[in-house]
Formats: structure tokens, C-alpha cells, sequence
């Protein structure tokens, strides 16, 4: 996990003083001057690397600044989702605190461990850290601990209440809708077709159990053996249709060749080589979790689309200035319209 380079007065969304004094307050064993550095990589919540006087790091999470559509950024949530995933098989950071105090930060916060692990966001990254053997191995293991989480029931570990069970579709087509409709920055009528394509389509739900929400290499810290160190960015996480994971995963697993929704040339970590093919892997997680995977190209479609609402969303509050750097307004424009398009071209096959 890289980080900006370090300060120890204020930056963009934190107000060292009053932070610095409440971790040495509140979390065990931490030394100041504390060091904060923006860890890259994130477009949503703001995470941050934080060095106390001793040399110990630890990791801060908040919402972006600014203004965010309702329910959104939930840092009680989150955290409460760590925690209990923590009793689990499924290996994700310790949490370590939690300040719902605004006077602190002007937003709720939380803290969990550093783990000191690559996320592989890229082909180059992946090539340099992670020999064929390894690229075996993380396949397996992407396929073992998606089932493993998909075998927890929630009430087992006080995640009963994180949201309804049943008719998981349907309430992701109607949350999912609505904020495309809130944060929209222009029309894209493949939103609205593929819209009524999915709910005129919807597979039967079969049981219904943790959906991570975000779950692919990119949100993962793993070793160069090819283990999964740990499970990241529980923000969209849920109950409800586990297969949705697996269609979501499906769409970031690139074979060497292809070309990216964008008709690029796919630079994603499996498009190295090396890895599991997307049969394999989907094949791997039916013996593992024991599911029916035949209506899986649904759940690819829908998860397309739901991307699509959510980049448009990280598009509008760039547009506003509430994210903590810059970035390439409209390459997230034609990322909305490639993976819209792309969900249009599934749903007509069904």
C-alpha cells in the first residue's frame, strides 16, 4: 500500500491536531507526531497511511469531502462489517477504532492495521511481483475465499441486521437507479435499456448470504506466494445474492488479448497471463461453493451497469471538487459509456 509523501501538519482531510490527539488517545500504544500520508489508488472513501513517533503504521479511512449522496461513505458501517468479517476464514485488517465524533475531523472515521502487501491494479505491477506459480496460486485463492465468504451466515457474526436477504436484485436495480438518476451528468439511454433488459430478467435468488460488492484484485493486499492478505473497500457490501460477486470478479478477470470495454488493450492484473481462465475460475467457485453459476452472464450484465452508476457517481462529486486529487474526468466518461455498452450487449442475450 504506497502512500503520498508524508506531513505531519494538515492535509486534504485531515486536521492532524485534533486526529493526532485522539489516536494517541484512543488506540493502544500509538507514539506522536503522527505522519499522514493519502494512500493512491482510492476514488471514493479517502484512505490514509498514518505513521506514529515509533514507526508503527496504521490505517485511516473517512468519507470524501464534501457533500455525498445520502447513506453513502458509512464509517460506522464499515467498520462494524471489519470487524465481524474478522471472526471469519475471509483475511481482511484489524479494526482498530472508531470516531463517529465530527468535531474531531468534520466526518466519522475508523482505524484498522497496516499490512505491508501489493495491490495489483496493473499488468506492470503484477508482472514484477508475481511469478506464473504465484498467478496459479491467487486464482485458486480468489476462488477459495469468495466461497468462504459467501458460506458465512450473517447472523453468525452480527451482520443478521447489515440489510434485507431476499429480492437482492431488485433492490440493487432500484438503488442503483436512483443514484444514476442523482448523480447523472448527462443522458445515456443504454442506462434505461439495459435498466428494464434486467428487471424484465431477474433469476431466481437461491439462499442469500455476504455480498462484499467490490470484490477483485484491486481491492485486495496479497503476497508475492499469491495469497490474499487481506480483503479491502467493504463500503458497498450487503446481503443478498452472492452470485453477484462472482459476475462482478468475472468482468475484472481479462485473458491475455483481450481488449477492455473501452476497446483498449486490457492492462488489468490477469491480462499479464498466467492466471486462471474465467472458466476455470467459475467452475472452481460451483465445487467450492456448490451454487448453480448457469445464469451467471445476468449477473456480468447487471454488474456493468451497476458500475456504471457508481463511476458516473465518482465522476459528478470530481466534477464538484469533493475528491482528494485530480483526475481524468473523461476517462471516467467513456469507462460509464464502455461498461453501460457492455451490459446492453448481455442483456440481448438473454
Amino acid at each position: 500500500m504506497a502512500g503520498r509523501e508524508g506531513t505531519a501538519g494538515d492535509i486534504k482531510g485531515i486536521r492532524s491536531a485534533s486526529v493526532s490527539e485522539w489516536l494517541e488517545a484512543n488506540v493502544d500504544g500509538l507514539k506522536a507526531p503522527f505522519t499522514f500520508a493519502l494512500i493512491a489508488g482510492g476514488h471514493s472513501n479517502l484512505t490514509y497511511k498514518v505513521d506514529d513517533a515509533a514507526g508503527r503504521s496504521i490505517v485511516l479511512r473517512r468519507p470524501p469531502t464534501g457533500a455525498v449522496l445520502a447513506t453513502a461513505h458509512d464509517m460506522a458501517r464499515e467498520h462494524k462489517i471489519i470487524t465481524a468479517v474478522a471472526k471469519t476464514d475471509v483475511p481482511v485488517p484489524t479494526a482498530l477504532g472508531l470516531c463517529e465524533d465530527e468535531s474531531v475531523n468534520d466526518a466519522p472515521f475508523y482505524l484498522m492495521n497496516y499490512i505491508d502487501g501489493i495491490v495489483l491494479n496493473d499488468l506492470a505491477t503484477t508482472k514484477a511481483n508475481l511469478d506464473d506459480a504465484a498467478r496459479k496460486a491467487l486464482s485458486e485463492h480468489t476462488a477459495v475465499v469468495l466461497a468462504a465468504l459467501h458460506a458465512v451466515e450473517p447472523a453468525d457474526v452480527g451482520l443478521g441486521d447489515l440489510g434485507k436477504r431476499e429480492d437482492y436484485i431488485q433492490r440493487q436495480l432500484k438503488r442503483w437507479k436512483g443514484q444514476w438518476e442523482k448523480s447523472k451528468t448527462r443522458e445515456l439511454p443504454a442506462m434505461d435499456e439495459v435498466f428494464e433488459g434486467l428487471s424484465q430478467h431477474i433469476p431466481e435468488q437461491h439462499g442469500a448470504g455476504i455480498v462484499h460488492g467490490d470484490y477483485r484484485l484491486g481491492n485486495m493486499l496479497v503476497s508475492r506466494e499469491g495469497r490474499i492478505l487481506a480483503v479491502l473497500d467493504w463500503e458497498l457490501c450487503t446481503l443478498g445474492d452472492t452470485l453477484a460477486d462472482l459476475g462482478y470478479l468475472l468482468n475484472n478477470w481479462f485473458q491475455p488479448g483481450e481488449t477492455t470495454i473501452e476497446g483498449e488493450a486490457a492492462v488489468g492484473p490477469t491480462s499479464v497471463g498466467g492466471f486462471s481462465t474465467r472458466e476455470e475460475l467459475v467452475e472452481r467457485y460451483a465445487t467450492l461453493s456448490g451454487r448453480d453459476i448457469s445464469s451467471i452472464n445476468y449477473y456480468r450484465a447487471f454488474q456493468y451497469w451497476r458500475i456504471s452508476a457508481i463511476v458516473e457517481g465518482v465522476l459528478a462529486r470530481y466534477l464538484k471538487g469533493v475528491m482528494g486529487n485530480e483526475a481524468d474526468t473523461d476517462a471516467f466518461r467513456k469507462q460509464v459509456d464502455g461498461t453501460a455498452n457492455a451490459a446492453l450487449e448481455l442483456i440481448q442475450t438473454l
